[in-house]
């Protein structure tokens, strides 16, 4: 409604006081784009998040930063410049002026602004407590911070974060606090980016982002200039604040943290890179594995499916390791269509290695093969007990997976289930005892939806 009453002339003499002074407002305002890192901050409860995460974050920073745009422009345009300098209330004044809303613009505005910080603050509350609930997980604070109600709700994280913001706003004036909060927020994103390059840069393996950012790493080279140079246009006191708040998280960190947990961390892997020494294990990997496996979601029905049309051979006589290799091979190479003789020699190598194992008894045993859209399983079942070689009891139940390089997500979740499945305790005697081939699918599927349960 404001913009048909703008007036041009409140345009004229922009930046009396220089750029300076804009650079040190923009610094001030900074925490209005925080919600960019809420959408982060609670990626665990996101449905698809390699897609929502990302448009979440476009389209939060898109729409808020039209709409500010446009209530600035229109506060601007429809205040006198010497009332808007002495207002601490600029917006509700703006829309004071608007002829058109009847002199109770203001009302609207108080309204809007009392009902957006109920959502906000709410949102808020949602987000932080998520890190202090984390890192309750890691051991970095006491585990109550971890613990969740029935429903789900962190509440001693939420209830402490709830109480240090109270005192934060109590005992710190406006100014110093929305500056000190605006420095947090752009010391955030400049670790965001560095870790961008660490990670980018350190070439873990299961490193595989769903969303790679786009000119790298020339978009990250500039806006950490530009926030670094943003953080010197904050003032002093600020960054006393802020060197308070990383001081006291260093001295937590070394006298409570420092011996209850190992990390690994990914600047390790970049310094590897660099010297050509190994000086890192497979920490950081493992951890990126399981949150590949998280976020991809792979639908449970392709594995269900899988299992009620895999090949199932039941074996009732004594195997020697040659010629159960072939039969595998031969079976394995009808269904995908690739070459027999190279898997023959695979499973010839794989018989002979005791990590095979995974509980005497029980062997399972998994493949990647060259091509595309390729992934079989197969589950065999010998009563007798099949002889890999000399230094391995028999063997009863025999499982292999068979996967191309793209379909490396499914092929982790398929061998983590058999894998889990294939531990429990009674699976080895019902695996023996089952009638037929239908029996023997269903031990897997059952066990498999037992641990869905749990």
């Amino acid at each position: 409604a404001g913009l048909f009453f703008i007036q041009p002339s409140h345009f004229s003499n922009f930046a009396p006081y220089g750029f300076g002074s804009v650079f040190s407002t923009a610094g001030l305002i900074f925490i209005s784009f925080g919600g960019l890192t809420k959408v982060c901050s609670v990626a665990e409860e996101c449905k698809n998040p390699g897609r929502n995460i990302p448009l979440g974050m476009f389209f939060s920073w898109g729409i808020i930063s039209i709409l500010y745009i446009l209530v600035i422009f229109v506060t601007i345009g429809v205040v006198n410049p010497s009332q808007l300098q002495t207002s601490l209330t600029p917006i509700s004044l703006g829309a004071d002026n608007i002829p058109i809303l009847g002199g109770i613009g203001g009302v609207i505005m108080a309204v809007a602004a009392i009902l957006a910080f109920v959502s906000t603050a709410n949102g808020g509350l949602l987000a932080a407590s998520r890190d202090p609930m984390a890192m309750g997980k890691d051991q970095l604070l006491p585990h109550s911070f971890a613990k969740v109600s029935k429903r789900g709700t962190p509440t001693f994280s939420i209830l402490f974060t709830s109480g240090f913001m109270i005192c934060v706003i109590l005992f710190l004036d406006l100014e110093s606090l929305v500056k000190t909060a605006s420095l947090l927020k752009i010391l955030l994103f400049l670790f965001v980016i560095f870790s961008l390059v660490i990670m980018r840069e350190s070439k873990i393996r299961h490193y595989r982002p769903k969303f790679k950012s786009p000119f790298y790493p020339w978009v990250q080279l500039a806006g950490a200039a530009g926030l670094v140079f943003l953080m010197f246009e904050m003032g002093l006191v600020p960054m006393i604040l802020v060197g308070v708040f990383i001081l006291f998280g260093f001295l937590w960190y070394w006298f409570y943290a420092r011996d209850k947990i190992w990390r690994e961390y990914s600047l390790l892997h970049l310094i590897e890179r660099i010297t050509g020494t190994k000086s890192t294990g497979y920490l950081v990997d493992e951890e990126l594995r399981e949150i590949l496996i998280d976020r991809d979601n792979v639908t449970e029905k392709r594995f269900e499916h899988l299992i009620k049309k895999c090949e199932v051979i039941d074996v009732y006589k004594y195997q020697l390791p040659d010629k159960f290799a072939r039969l595998i091979a031969h079976k394995l190479a009808e269904r995908l269509d690739t070459d027999e003789d190279k898997l023959y020699r695979f499973l010839k190598n794989r018989e002979k290695d005791s990590n095979i194992v995974l509980h005497p008894g029980i062997a399972i045993v998994s493949h990647i093969i060259k091509g595309r859209d390729k992934f079989e399983i197969v589950l065999v079942r010998s009563k007798k007990g099949i002889i890999l070689s000399d230094d391995i009891d028999p063997i009863h139940a025999f499982i292999m997976i068979v996967a191309t390089p793209d379909q490396q997500s499914f092929y982790l979740h398929s061998l983590m289930w058999i894998a889990q499945i294939a531990e429990e305790t009674d699976f080895e005697k019902e695996w023996i005892d089952a009638e037929d081939s239908d029996e023997l699918r269903d031990i897997i599927l059952s066990s498999w939806k037992r641990r869905k349960v749990y």
